[in-house]
């Protein structure tokens, strides 16, 4: 007898074994239970223990959600500080947003519109960690290493720190030696995880045995499968295999973190008074080997021996060479901040804080901004251009190389404004004494913004959308969209560590105002947006609110039509399925731009921010007119929000894996962001879908490849994929052999590949990529193996379109009881969709499809 077997894959809410198999305990407890039949406890594949090897349909689940939740095990703390890392994460998911990627990645080139965008958003990535580094530096280096200078400052230090307020410390910058210290243990700790989590990367499907020659009355052996042309870049047989290419990433987003930690204390002697003599012929050939290290990283970003996944290829001579400069910079730069003789003319005591303002805060200098110099401004510098290199990154995405002159020109003239304004430039008279610098860097930034409102480049091949609602996302901008996010996500978390740093530091302090210890003024600048960017969130969850209601009240008025025939029971129930109606059409129909009105108002907000953060200039708390007072109080609340945000982030991210609610509204955000391998940002979370994709293929074609007299064979295979295990199952049959895709069907259901991904991802899952999936699905006979179903109750779940069979699941089965029962039918939703009739009869059908389509040798042939 033919066997099939469905395979299903759940999706991120994590459905336990027994669920996924329909199991229901029995009363007594004896019950059939899940039974793990291949895979280990963390994935696994599990059958009913029930299961009998002559069922002509077998239902196996294969359960991959261990890989980003569980159960409640110290594991939990561990991966819930991954969420720390969300902003590294939505910058490495920009990566595969872009448009234009060629189906086979050796054929993109760097002056390509995608290979452009691909070259500035590793660009951008590595400018994030260096946002994170660049914080724990200020942390090390100004807050504690230079303006905590009194026993009474230090005292809040955890450990035994009071060494730094010795006499032999205090001069010139040796504890700015010590506090470097801080920002290289932070990178060290991160190549220590993002090195334990290379497991994924190495992971490859294995194949099947090779098979024996055809028996006499067997079929024929299948002929070898010819290499088939790459229509889509999850072809690429290297896609889920990147250890070498995130060995060599990782090498240079340390690296180069380690130089930019260095570069602070160093830039700080060199503007307090240039070295001379021994001094300057350590601190010299220093700087030469620090910014050698970053034009190095800078241009191997958009090199293919770094780009181009490998799968084990070793780190190579580019990356030891940086390594070698690293450790190189690193020596020099102690050596010059340890050197006893100290700096050459004026002594540092006079631009450190001085000593004893806790007693007498009348003290020349105590009310005096007095932290470490150039560091305000690096600050400030390194996240305008962060925000420019964003809408360069949008507008070459949507316009390609022409847009490039907009950002480019905007980030020439910023420069030349400010030292117009506050130096003079030669040839060019004084700047007007109104004129400042935060007058100018509006209107350049501006000018860089104007290359995000060009007409989008359309491709060669005009590519329609598959229905309503499915064209691509924010026009073109959403790899800036994605990032951009990230980044003000890490700007937070830094800003708001800066501040609860500087507040404990010195705990009478205000740290927006006067005080000994000061953050950066970017921080004052980063609490008022973020109290702005609460509104405008808070602004558009009320628009939502309101869209959502005028739907339940259209879907309502449709479902009642006929209302002369309906109780005040089925009233009641319309009420109910016109919410979750209503709520799939919030979300297939507005979600993406409702996201792309507040992008606008984060890029305005970005705007004014990075304008006031580079003009040196904060409110007082004491003017006596009320504004700058209020902007000072508003500011002051921001800043503690953002202290709270990451503790509040890791909490969220313990519930995510601890809570199922949480976990289907929140998680599904993560779930996306890790099912991307770690081809932009090496130090993000690792990638599930690169474990995941390879079992599912090692297993699939596995039992398709058996000897035909084998107890475990099976004819054919239905995949069944749920929520975001359809894009698990669609990852893998794009990499599965032609003949054993002819023995497999597709079940996709809850399924997001045109709303979301198919919008946001469309190199990867657009209309015409998704097209190829169809035709990969296609039989020699003509049939589509692909059937997806969907409900208009399941706001996660549409159809597809793209060729294959839409199947409309009705839910709930009815309004009222019928057929002896007393409960009213469930409104599904999201779930239980294999309960439902449509998918049975389906499933009936296509199994036999699947017995027809492979001749058994237990029938005999000829």
């Amino acid at each position: 007898m033919e066997r099939v077997l469905e395979l299903r894959v759940h999706g991120v809410s994590n459905t336990p074994p027994d669920q996924l198999l329909g199991l229901r305990p029995a009363p007594g407890g004896d019950g059939a239970q899940p039974d793990l039949v291949a895979g280990g406890a963390v994935t696994g594949f599990y059958r009913a223990s029930t299961a009998g090897r002559d069922d002509p349909i077998t239902v196996e689940a294969y359960s991959w959600g261990q890989l980003t939740s569980g159960a409640r095990t110290r594991r939990d703390v561990e991966r819930a500080l991954w969420t720390l890392l969300l902003p590294f994460t939505l910058a490495n998911v920009a990566l595969y947003a872009r448009t234009g990627i060629p189906p086979d990645p050796d054929q993109e080139r760097w002056a390509s519109r995608s290979g452009i965008t691909a070259w500035l958003i590793r660009l951008f990535c590595l400018s994030l960690t260096g946002t994170l580094v660049i914080t724990a530096t200020g942390i090390g280096v100004d807050l504690i290493g230079w303006q905590c200078v009194g026993l009474d400052c230090l005292g809040h230090l955890p450990g035994p720190m009071e060494f730094l307020g010795n006499a032999w410390w205090r001069q010139d910058t040796r504890a700015l030696a010590a506090g470097l210290l801080l920002p290289l243990l932070l990178l060290a700790g991160l190549g220590g995880v993002a090195w334990r989590t290379y497991q994924y990367e190495a992971e490859m499907p294995a194949e099947p045995h090779p098979r024996p020659a055809a028996r006499q009355d067997g079929p024929p052996a299948d002929p070898p499968d010819r290499p088939e042309p790459l229509e889509n870049p999850l072809q690429d047989p290297t896609f889920w295999n990147g250890e070498g290419q995130l060995r060599r990433a990782a090498v240079l987003h340390l690296c180069t973190g380690a130089v930019i930690a260095a570069a602070v204390p160093v830039a700080a002697v060199l503007l307090m008074d240039p070295p001379r003599g021994l001094r300057a012929a350590v601190a010299w050939p220093t700087v030469g080997l620090l910014a050698a290290v970053v034009a190095i990283a800078v241009v191997a970003l958009g090199r293919p021996w770094l780009t181009r996944r490998q799968g084990a290829t070793p780190l190579g001579r580019w990356s030891a060479t940086v390594a070698l400069l690293t450790g190189l910079g690193l020596a020099g730069t102690f050596t010059l901040l340890l050197l006893p003789d100290g700096p050459a003319g004026r002594p540092l005591s006079t631009y450190r804080p001085p000593i004893g303002c806790v007693a007498d805060p009348g003290i020349a200098g105590c009310r005096t901004d007095r932290s470490l110099p150039g560091y305000d401004a690096a600050v400030a510098w390194l996240a305008t251009y962060q925000a420019l290199l964003l809408v360069t990154i949008g507008a070459v995405n949507r316009s390609g190389r022409r847009a490039l002159f907009g950002p480019v020109a905007g980030g020439l003239l910023l420069p030349l404004g400010v030292a117009w304004t506050e130096r003079g430039l030669p040839g060019l008279p004084d700047a007007p004494d109104a004129l400042s610098s935060w007058t100018l860097a509006g209107p350049a930034i501006a000018i860089a913004v104007t290359g995000l409102l060009l007409p989008r480049t359309r491709p060669a091949v005009p590519v329609q959308p598959l229905g309503a609602h499915t064209d691509l996302a924010w026009g073109g901008r959403g790899p800036a969209l994605i990032a951009g996010f990230g980044w003000m996500m890490a700007v937070a978390y830094c800003a708001g560590l800066l501040y609860w740093v500087s507040d404990r530091l010195d705990s009478r302090a205000d740290p927006s105002g006067h005080s000994r210890v000061v953050p950066p003024l970017a921080v004052f600048w980063a609490g008022l947006a973020c109290v702005v960017a609460l509104l405008a969130l808070l602004a558009m969850l009320v628009r939502a609110a309101v869209l959502l209601q005028s739907l339940r009240r259209a879907e309502y008025a449709a479902l009642t039509a006929d209302g002369a025939n309906l109780s005040a029971h089925d009233l009641r129930r319309c009420r109910d399925v016109s919410t979750f109606r209503a709520l799939h059409r919030l979300v297939g129909e507005h979600a993406i731009r409702l996201v792309g009105c507040y992008a606008a108002v984060s890029v305005v907000l970005v705007t004014l921010c990075c304008a006031a953060a580079l003009s040196r200039s904060r409110p007082s708390p004491l003017s006596p007119s009320g504004w700058p007072a209020a902007i000072h109080w508003t500011a002051n609340r921001g800043d503690t929000m953002l202290g709270w945000l990451p503790v509040v982030m890791s909490a969220l991210g313990l519930l995510v894996y601890r809570t199922d609610t949480v976990r289907r509204s929140v998680g599904v955000i993560w779930d996306v962001g890790t099912f991307w391998p770690r081809a932009a940002h090496p130090l993000a979370p690792p990638s599930y879908a690169e474990r995941a994709v390879p079992e599912l293929q090692t297993r699939v074609a596995g039992l398709l490849a058996l000897p035909p007299l084998h107890p475990d064979r099976m004819d054919g295979v239905i995949l069944s994929g749920h929520s975001q295990g359809t894009v698990i199952c669609a990852a893998m049959l794009l990499q599965l052999p032609r003949r054993w895709r002819r023995r497999t069907w597709f079940f996709s259901y809850g399924c997001q590949l045109t709303r979301l991904y198919g919008r946001v991802f469309p190199a990867y899952f657009g209309p015409e990529r998704l097209r190829t999936l169809a035709r990969a699905l296609t039989w020699p006979g003509g049939h589509v193996s692909w059937t997806n179903f969907w409900r208009d109750t399941d706001p996660l779940g549409w159809p597809v379109t793209a060729g294959e069979r839409d199947v409309p699941v009705v839910d709930p089965e009815a309004l009222h009881p019928a057929g002896g029962e007393v409960a009213d039918p469930p409104i599904r939703n999201h779930s239980g969709y294999p309960e439902a009739a449509e998918f049975t009869r389906e499933r009936a059908v296509v199994a036999r499809l699947l017995r027809r389509a492979v001749p058994s040798p237990r029938q005999g042939v000829g």
